[in-house]
């Protein structure tokens, strides 16, 4: 089946008729189950860059006859979600871009990325702006830390309408900030208080110096917030002080210290939100995810032989286009046998903090179902 980019060319061939291809059109071209990149520029050569596990991480782009123009046609199924880059490349110069026709962009604490939606995603609503939703308050404050020698800046979420009078559940974040700059934590925090789906709450954000060490299932990540973040925040805020109102939560390797953090301190927390966790184990020789990942593989090992049971609830979700799908489905059976109540869940997207963001309300509201999903579930 021919694509609209060959019946145009088809029908009006000529460097004007790209030039009125090209104005008013929204890029990249989606029809159907396909997805067509297009690129115009002088080039020895144009490639997409992209992060779909199981795909070459580079797919070449192929010119138009006689023309200055790119094109790249994939298979791409309904609701995904693809960052991108277009590396462009003119004799010895290599050079990554933003796609020029697209104006949809991620960011991480990286950059940028443009992105590419299948049929049938669309943005979540309750990350958009929503002006009847009261916004809640930000504050920081220093936990001097014994476990790590230093002063720890942590930032915390009230909700709207906090009272001291009355008692919160608490959350606690690893790699807060990032969550905050790059999945619109605060802004789902509002609407999802605001439409009753989870309940008013705390929210302490944590931020590490050296994350790849600490988060890397490190037993003094785990004695800093049970000995030390969680005391502190006890005194400064009215916290519901059980486990129960107490939950944990982290992507990547913040899900490792999540995970880590409350299998080494076990009865400290109620509930679990692990996105994407850096899981890497062996079953057989060596785990082939580098030298930074081996305090991890032993931890996972051990929590794979003796799970115990780290808390009551747990949610785990992980995109199926990252290469960590097969370590958090092989997770799955293991949290099941620690009698530990879990949700799973999956999305056509990557290693990125808007997929992350696209699974708060599902995450936090079964965790933490607010009065809504209470009269309705």
């Amino acid at each position: 089946m021919s694509s609209v980019l060959d019946r145009f060319l088809d029908q009006t061939p000529g460097g004007e008729t790209i030039d009125a291809f090209l104005s008013g059109r929204t890029f990249p071209i989606l029809e159907g189950d396909r997805v067509t990149f297009v690129f115009r520029g002088r080039a020895d050569a144009v490639n997409l860059r992209h992060w779909i596990f199981g795909l070459p991480s580079s797919q070449p782009f192929e010119r138009v006859d006689g023309t200055d123009l790119w094109r790249l046609t994939l298979d791409l199924p309904e609701c995904s979600r693809v960052e991108y880059k277009i590396e462009h490349i003119e004799g010895e110069n290599r050079q990554w871009l933003m796609d020029p026709l697209n104006d949809r962009v991620a960011h991480d604490p990286f950059g940028a990325n443009s992105v590419c939606y299948g049929r049938g995603y669309k943005t979540p609503p309750w990350v958009l702006p929503d002006e009847e939703a009261r916004p809640g308050a930000m504050e920081q404050f220093r936990v001097i830390s014994k476990v790590y020698r230093d002063r720890r800046e942590i930032g915390v979420y009230l909700p709207a309408r906090y009272r001291k009078r009355r008692r919160y559940p608490l959350l606690v974040v690893h790699d807060g900030h990032d969550y905050l700059r790059f999945a619109d934590l605060r802004r789902v925090l509002d609407n999802l208080i605001h439409r009753l789906e989870i309940p008013p709450m705390i929210v302490a954000l944590t931020t590490s110096p050296d994350r790849l060490t600490e988060y890397g299932a490190d037993p003094r990540q785990a004695d800093f917030l049970a000995d030390e973040l969680i005391p502190a925040m006890n005194a400064r805020y009215p916290l519901i002080d059980r486990p129960e109102a107490r939950m944990l939560m982290g992507a990547s390797f913040g899900a490792v210290a999540a995970l880590s953090a409350a299998w080494l301190r076990q009865g400290v927390y109620g509930g679990l939100l692990l996105q994407s966790g850096s899981f890497a184990f062996s079953d057989i020789g060596k785990h082939g995810r580098g030298p930074a990942l081996d305090p991890v593989a032993r931890f996972v090992n051990a929590f794979r032989e003796d799970p115990g049971h780290p808390c009551d609830k747990v949610f785990v979700s992980c995109g199926i286009y990252e290469s960590l799908i097969y370590e958090n489905r092989s997770l799955v059976p293991v949290l099941q046998g620690a009698q530990m109540e879990l949700r799973y869940v999956e999305a056509r997207d990557g290693h990125n903090w808007e997929n992350w963001r696209d699974r708060l309300r599902e995450a936090l509201s079964w965790l933490s179902p607010g009065p809504l999903w209470m009269v309705y579930e």
